[in-house]
């Protein structure tokens, strides 16, 4: 995984958008905007250094993931994050794409974040209240979940946009199902190999999957498997 930049000289939310656009990694004025919208700083456990281009620990086993691929993830989907549309982000953590998606569908569309470790949701919660999709949270059109996401969360589907934060050893049925036609997931799929697998569900509802890049994520398994040696 390539770091873009080392966090040194960077103090600063929108220093750290800048360099991910100086690198091509950015490309887009939406996903330039709604990654300064939402300040990386509040949701990076405390004593880590929130803008350094690397995945972090935030406890149970799980990550956020570094600001290159959350930015990745988002000029992936932004097509699919249109205002009105429905976003899913299944382990959802500390909550930050799951934030940036609920700005980018606003408040006439809905996003979810399904995390499997409740203690993460509540602090998810918590981070998404200091940031700029507070009011979201608040008025209902961003809900976050504790729950198994390779399940989804049949309650809002089907979904424009699907984001998987964990490695899949093959993609789960029940996300192909509740993807909207026209809809798009990114999903990283293997087990020590990894690719970040693009998949449109073409309007006819037929899939078609392609290979973005090769990645490394923590795997998406149980509860019960991920707490294990924690």
């Amino acid at each position: 995984m390539e770091r873009f930049f080392s966090g040194s000289g960077i103090n600063k939310n929108k220093a750290m958008v800048e360099h991910l656009q100086r690198y091509g990694v950015i490309n887009s004025k939406k996903v330039a905007q709604v990654m300064e919208t939402v300040d990386r700083a509040l949701f990076v456990p405390d004593g880590n250094p929130p803008y350094v281009d690397s995945p972090m620990q935030i406890g149970y086993n799980a990550t956020i993931s570094a600001p290159h691929m959350h930015a990745t993830c988002l000029e992936l989907l932004q097509e699919n994050l249109q205002p009105g549309m429905h976003a899913l982000d299944v382990g959802s953590g500390t909550g930050y794409l799951t934030a940036c998606f609920a700005l980018m569908v606003g408040p006439q569309g809905c996003a979810v974040g399904v995390e499997h470790i409740p203690e993460l949701v509540a602090s998810s919660i918590k981070n998404i209240e200091k940031s700029a999709a507070a009011p979201l949270l608040k008025e209902g059109s961003l809900k976050l979940h504790a729950g198994d996401g390779r399940l989804g969360w049949p309650e809002c589907a089907p979904y424009d946009a699907i984001h998987v934060g964990a490695a899949a050893p093959e993609i789960p049925q029940p996300l192909i199902d509740q993807l909207k036609p026209g809809g798009r997931m990114v999903i990283p799929v293997g087990n020590i190999f990894q690719d970040l697998k693009v998949v449109d569900k073409n309007l006819d509802g037929s899939i078609s999957i392609r290979s973005e890049t090769s990645v490394r994520y923590v795997p998406l398994t149980s509860r019960e498997a991920q707490l294990r040696d924690y």
